[in-house]
């Protein structure tokens, strides 16, 4: 799929999924760009914004096989991956999949689950299989987690572990509707008889994987990859931050980068791609210091910051 065409339908599965959730377009690209750079996303705000409408919303119109997951704090490992069942006829185990055998997985509140029950989708994210007894099982193709999660100091969640935080390409925010956009809500409801709005099938499987190939066809030039390198690096030496961006950060960076370019119907990348998309690529992937969250320091004012601070390359 070429890129005018890549751009195009992106524009037609952002449409769609606008007719049934209330957002900013901005917030609905993000999540696209997450699903063009071949990764997974990451949405964090309180109940009731229509974060879970998100994920099925966009599911459907990519015209994927989906499945919820709805993380609790009993939730097990193999709730999740799947388990093998023994038969008694044949007197042999036969594995029986889990939830997470689709092509999009809704994690939704996956930080009301303990520690080891988040591990278990690291495979899964970072390989695109589940293990389960030595038993290795690919997942389908394509595969990507929507996941969301209550703020942290919310009542009865945990704080995911810095490891699975790393695996998502994009974290972003719905936020709450501006008062036409929540009076619209109203009336939209009011005007349908089910609770939840249907949704336009846009694409299939196959368009699904062609479009995620587009990205690799955007040209990047060398000043950009020292200037991604150069943001990665400068929030390693901020004095606010312990832990800054990792290299895998700085290829999720890249890739987004080259997603962004796609959904804005470019065959390159220009320094505003990654401007765009660098607070929802990297704040999440900053740990702080102690003094640094005592004085209330938000991550996405050292992004911001960082990218004051790092010279922007001149294209030719």
């Amino acid at each position: 799929m070429d890129i005018d065409t890549a751009a195009a339908t992106c524009d037609q599965v952002l449409d769609a999924v606008s007719e049934a959730v209330i957002a900013d377009r901005f917030f609905l690209e993000t999540v696209l760009t997450g699903v063009l750079a071949r990764g997974h996303v990451l949405l964090e705000d309180v109940p009731g914004t229509g974060k879970t409408l998100t994920a099925r919303s966009v599911a459907t119109a990519l015209g994927l096989s989906f499945s919820r997951v709805q993380f609790t704090p009993d939730l097990l490992p193999a709730d999740v991956t799947g388990t093998n069942i023994y038969d008694e006829r044949d007197r042999s185990f036969d594995f029986s999949p889990g939830p997470i055998f689709a092509n999009v997985v809704l994690a939704d509140e996956i930080n009301r689950a303990p520690p080891k029950t988040q591990a278990a989708l690291l495979e899964a994210m970072e390989e695109g299989q589940v293990t389960v007894d030595g038993e290795t099982h690919s997942l389908p193709e394509p595969f990507f987690v929507i996941a969301t999660q209550n703020p942290v100091e919310q009542e009865g969640t945990f704080a995911l572990p810095e490891a699975q935080v790393d695996r998502f390409v994009v974290k972003s925010a719905i936020g709450y509707p501006e008062l036409d956009g929540e009076i619209e809500l109203l009336r939209r409801r009011a005007g349908r008889e089910a609770q939840s709005p249907s949704i336009e099938r846009i694409l299939d499987r196959e368009a699904v994987l062609a479009i995620r190939r587009a990205p690799e066809d955007v040209r990047v030039d060398d000043d950009l990859f020292r200037y991604m390198a150069e943001l990665a690096r400068e929030t390693r030496t901020d004095r606010r931050v312990r832990v800054g961006v990792s290299p895998r950060g700085t290829q999720r960076l890249f890739e987004a980068s080259r997603a962004r370019a796609v959904i804005e119907g470019r065959e390159f990348v220009t320094p505003d791609d990654v401007k765009r998309v660098a607070q929802s690529v990297l704040a999440h992937r900053l740990v702080l210091t102690a003094d640094a969250r005592v004085e209330d320091v938000q991550k996405s004012d050292v992004v911001a910051d960082v990218l004051d601070r790092v010279v922007v390359p001149t294209l030719d």
